[in-house]
């Protein structure tokens, strides 16, 4: 299925609801389409208008309406994308013309899918919005390797954070952050963070032990899924190493010890890198 990335006039126009048009951000979760809730399916199968994030799989966009005009908005890490002011100029157009508008994205809109921006920028126009939450691969990508994120011996909470901050934004104090994951027993779960993994594992060291248990999951839930599991202090050697690249979670703490138990791997010291 061919993905622009800029609006193409549909050969079959769009089912109108008339003078007032919808507008509803849809998580698409990690990529297997059964993992979808039931309340996104219908809002899928209900929209004359799809404005589609690159994470989202095609067997997702495949339940839309064959009525139904698709546009493909990528928004991926490190690649070219689409301007964020730009999406949310069309998904105001279509709404204004009438459309109901789904805003697909992959795994939930709401954490680090800038959902939060589109919402203020609908409702600061008079337009009201509806969220449906999808599974973030944050959680998606352990429990597809049979671990929790939490576990009352090994982790009292989690923490989600992007590993990529905005242009002119100092980003995440790694350093404060490990010395709060050890003191509280957090497990860190690392958005975008594969392209500064050698500066997180640096700073992350000056807080948390160089053995600490660290999981890297790419493609979370689909097919083609790849992932490895190692220590903190080899991180970075280990994406090098297995050619590990986005879209991928990190995750860091004791509970990724429950991976080579789930699946009878190697013991991890035995499968450190470097």
């Amino acid at each position: 299925m061919s993905r622009p990335t800029v609006p193409t006039t549909p050969s079959t126009p769009a089912q109108h609801l008339g003078t007032g048009g919808r507008c509803t951000l849809v998580g698409a979760g990690p990529g297997d389409p059964e993992l979808l809730t039931i309340k996104a399916l219908k809002a899928i199968q209900a929209a004359t208008v799809l404005l589609v994030d690159d994470l989202v799989s095609d067997a997702i966009v495949a339940h839309a309406s064959p009525m139904a005009r698709i546009v493909y908005v990528g928004k991926r890490g490190g690649c070219k994308s689409t301007p964020q002011a730009f999406i949310e100029k069309l998904m105001l157009m279509a709404v204004n013309e009438g459309e109901n508008v789904v805003r697909l994205k992959g795994g939930d809109p709401f954490i680090f899918g800038r959902g939060g921006e589109e919402v203020e920028h609908l409702r600061a126009a008079g337009v009201q919005v509806d969220v449906v939450n999808g599974i973030t691969s944050g959680l998606a990508g352990l429990t597809s390797l049979g671990v929790p994120l939490t576990h009352r011996e090994h982790a009292h909470g989690v923490v989600f954070v992007t590993g990529h901050a905005k242009p002119g934004d100092a980003g995440t104090d790694w350093r404060q952050l490990a010395a709060t994951a050890r003191d509280a027993r957090l497990t860190l779960v690392i958005y975008m963070g594969v392209s500064g993994a050698a500066t997180i594992e640096q700073e992350l060291l000056t807080g948390l032990p160089a053995h600490t248990p660290v999981a890297i999951i790419q493609h979370a839930t689909l097919p083609h899924q790849k992932h490895a599991v190692t220590t903190l202090d080899a991180l970075h050697a280990t994406i090098t190493r297995d050619g590990l690249a986005s879209p991928s979670v990190i995750v860091v703490g004791d509970v990724v010890r429950g991976v080579a138990l789930a699946s009878q791997e190697t013991p991890l010291t035995a499968r450190k890198a470097g």
